[in-house]
């Protein structure tokens, strides 16, 4: 395997040389850069003592939290071997020191620990019940196989963050595959990554309650071919049940546009897109303090996660969006600027914002009709 030296964030990492990211013998993914930046600042903020990634590759992601955050404990796991010995390449190159290596793992001390180990990713998090803080699973396609043995892992009040890249069954390009992972009926068209990302927390939330817990979503965002989310656990029964009251329905009238949203554990009408997350997708506290450190900290990406932040920040946090250019083709309209409707409805007294799932769409508060007649005085 030949190796090339790259550096992100304060890392100097070994990865392999490879025409195509996928053709490589360990996966490691430079467009990835701004997840990892995200996942550096929120673990400033939230402070995890041990913290797990779960399927790690080349390391990079579990070598970051070690430098750049306040991490006591950082475990790095691959099934793969060669992905073990290149995680303790980059371990020596990272951390000068004696590593001490036992069978599948291996352990380096030092103002921090670091272990590395080369497991299934479900025996090792299962066989450490309750043990961390933060668990991050960041597979490739579904995490779904690793969902249970996470929610045992990680502490009653942990956090866990949790990629998703099949985004063609989560947005209804493969709507069997979507039931069978996630047991949801997708949506295709301009909600689909929206809905995608609330179906894909809607799941966790199913899953969780069953363990007396609930969660509080802490940053969860759709970009470029994944969906990512931040949970923080809340234990209790209780907990679990307000968690579950957050799920519901999608129903779309593909003939104007109009969206309504069901909150329910079952639908009461046909053509239900869902069970989905019809909570919160951000703690407005938490990404503002991301956005500050952002802002003064050395980062990967840094332009790219201020303008992404920054729309996060501002963003309207309801449930779904409308997208003018899909609004104005479904009403034989001509498409108007977002930013000229956000500023008329703004004046009549609603509540509108951008969205981060798309650059020709707006969040509001107000009703479907509203935003048509709007976009209609602008013809």
């Amino acid at each position: 395997m030949e190796l090339i030296e790259i550096s992100e964030g304060k890392a100097r990492v070994l990865v392999p040389k490879a025409e195509r990211i996928y053709d490589a013998p360990v996966f490691y993914n430079p467009v990835m850069a701004l997840n990892r930046d995200l996942s550096v600042l929120l673990l400033k903020v939230v402070k995890p003592k041990k913290v797990l990634d779960a399927l790690s590759a080349t390391g990079i992601r579990g070598i970051r939290y070690a430098l750049e955050t306040p991490a006591a404990e950082v475990w790095m796991n691959d099934i793969n071997p060669d992905a073990f010995e290149l995680i303790i390449k980059n371990l020596a190159l990272n951390f000068p020191g004696k590593i001490e290596i036992h069978e599948k793992r291996a352990f380096l001390k030092g103002s921090k620990v670091l272990v590395a180990t080369n497991l299934d990713a479900n025996r090792l998090m299962n066989d450490q019940f309750r043990y961390f803080d933060f668990i991050d699973l960041d597979p490739f396609g579904s995490p779904m196989e690793f969902l249970d043995s996470a929610l045992r892992s990680v502490k009653r009040k942990g956090v866990l963050a949790i990629t998703a890249t099949d985004t063609a069954p989560l947005c209804g390009a493969h709507p069997k595959a979507c039931l069978r992972k996630y047991n949801a009926v997708p949506i295709r068209g301009e909600l689909c990554h929206e809905a995608g990302l609330r179906i894909l927390i809607g799941t966790v939330a199913r899953y969780v309650a069953k363990y007396d817990m609930g969660f509080e979503v802490l940053f969860a965002y759709y970009k470029d071919h994944y969906f990512r989310a931040f949970l923080r656990f809340k234990d209790g029964a209780k907990k679990g049940d307000e968690t579950l009251e957050k799920l519901g329905y999608l129903y779309f009238n593909e003939k104007n546009g109009k969206f309504e949203i069901e909150r329910s554990f079952l639908p009461s009408k046909a053509k239900a897109y869902g069970p989905l997350w019809l909570g919160e997708l951000k703690n407005q506290e938490i990404v503002e303090e991301i956005h500050k450190l952002a802002e003064r900290e050395e980062i990967a990406e840094k332009k790219k996660v201020l303008k992404f932040l920054g729309i996060i920040k501002e963003e309207l946090d309801v449930p779904f969006f409308y997208d003018t250019h899909a609004l104005a083709r479904r009403n034989n309209l001509e498409a108007r600027k977002v930013s000229k409707i956000i500023e008329i409805l703004k004046e009549e007294g609603y509540k509108a914002t951008r969205t981060h799932f798309s650059p020709t769409a707006l969040k509001t508060d107000a009703p479907f009709e509203k935003v048509l007649e709007t976009l209609k005085s602008l013809q």
